[in-house]
């Protein structure tokens, strides 16, 4: 058994007895000890709890009690996620030291399906970045090329799978923030439908665009830790209460014949380097081979999504981001008993958070101020429902002509989707 192996290939090792969890949570232990002075893939390594998570799963699988398809395999976390006594900083100085009360639901789901935790890993601070630059711990590397950047906000578990220092990882996604860095480290990352995954325990950024999510090396990896970690939480107002689908027969099946495969016509021409078009038209060609049909869409509106993207997600960074006020957690700066509340949270946030998150902070602000608020919050929400609209418009349309949907079944199955929809 390598730590080059898949996920998957780990789990039967583990189920047939050929290697014990404690034995493989070790030699990922080894690899980071090795290789992440130079990729600083983590922010935090939970040596003694890991372990103890290892042994769990190896005495119950020594006495046959049934585990879960991953029961044993090493996982890295985003620290993001909360996780009950272990250090969950954001990547930011303002909760350095802070140990939550209590477990995130994706961490709940964890280890109740035996996944061993490893550690937190490396982000930017509270996911404003698209590089792992602005972690206020210093940044991650590329494990391809130290020099390079791994991507963000979730570099450093994008890093940790490239690296070989776990086979699976936890990221999230608020624009970008797992997809981006599995292209850039050439792993498999995946933004489930928002509601998918439960947000409870997840630090907010952005509320309405937050989203965690399975990072992996391969497709069936990322597709088994989907299925781990997605399904309705009643703590989370924003879940969808549906019947998480199989992605894992999916995954397995590896066949898109006959898959229709929606291409946006504005994804394309100026703003995007010749190669990466050239990779995705590549990839888009190979679809074909394999028998996918893809389709060319039109949604104009995209041209503006950007720019709401830029407005609606400071302005819910501004709002999320007031609670770190000096004085209900994290650090505290400046309270020597003569200054006021006031000055103490203005000098703990002036130490506290880098020049990334405080630019967000501010324009937020400001786009959510009297009088502003209409112009840029409100339109910028406007923008999103017309997205949201023919993006529902182009799916109905494909489902019309491929299925005929004048039944009631049919009816059902669009009512499911415009509830998965409702959020996005």
């Amino acid at each position: 058994m390598s730590i080059r192996d898949s996920a998957a290939s780990m789990a039967a090792a583990l189920a047939k007895k050929e290697i014990t969890s404690v034995e493989l949570t070790n030699q990922h232990f080894d690899q980071i000890n090795a290789v992440d002075k130079d990729v600083h893939a983590f922010l935090y390594l939970d040596k003694e709890g890991a372990l103890a998570q290892a042994q769990e799963v190896d005495k119950k699988r020594a006495v046959g009690e049934k585990l879960s398809p991953l029961a044993g395999v090493p996982l890295a976390l985003k620290d993001v996620m909360v996780q009950k006594d272990v250090p969950t900083t954001c990547g930011s100085k303002i909760l350095e030291g802070w140990k939550p009360p209590y477990d995130s639901t994706v961490v709940s789901k964890l280890k109740a399906a035996g996944i061993v935790i490893l550690g937190k890993t490396n982000m930017d601070e509270f996911a404003m970045g698209s590089s792992t630059e602005n972690s206020a711990f210093g940044p991650t590397h590329n494990p391809w090329d130290l020099s390079r950047i791994p991507g963000g906000s979730g570099g450093g578990s994008s890093a940790a799978l490239a690296a070989f220092q776990a086979p699976l990882a936890i990221g999230t996604d608020t624009g970008g923030s797992i997809r981006q860095p599995a292209a850039v480290t050439g792993t498999v990352g995946v933004k489930p439908t928002y509601g998918a995954v439960s947000r409870y325990g997840l630090v907010a950024f952005s509320s309405s665009l937050d989203q965690a999510g399975p990072c992996a090396r391969t497709v069936l990896d990322a597709a088994l830790l989907h299925q781990v970690i997605a399904g309705f939480d009643p703590k989370d107002s924003t879940s969808i209460n549906q019947v998480t689908p199989d992605v894992v027969a999916a995954a397995k099946k590896l066949d898109v014949k006959g898959v229709k495969i929606g291409v946006v016509k504005q994804l394309a021409g100026d703003g995007y380097q010749k190669g990466v078009e050239n990779k995705f038209n590549e990839a888009i060609a190979e679809l074909v081979k394999l028998g996918a049909e893809i389709i060319e869409v039109s949604c104009p509106n995209f041209e503006y999504a950007l720019a709401a993207y830029y407005l609606i997600a400071p302005s819910e960074c501004s709002s999320n981001l007031a609670r770190f006020d000096s004085i209900r957690f994290g650090l505290r700066v400046g309270d020597d008993g003569a200054r006021g509340a006031e000055e103490v949270m203005n000098l703990t946030r002036q130490a506290g958070f880098g020049r990334e998150v405080k630019r967000r902070i501010i324009l937020g602000t400001y786009a959510l101020s009297s009088g502003y608020y209409d112009a840029y919050y409100g339109s910028a929400q406007k923008v999103r429902t017309l997205i949201k609209q023919i993006l529902i418009k182009h799916l109905l349309n494909v489902m019309y002509w491929s299925h005929q949907l004048l039944r009631l079944q049919h009816l059902k199955l669009v009512k499911k989707v415009m509830i998965h929809l409702r959020c996005i």
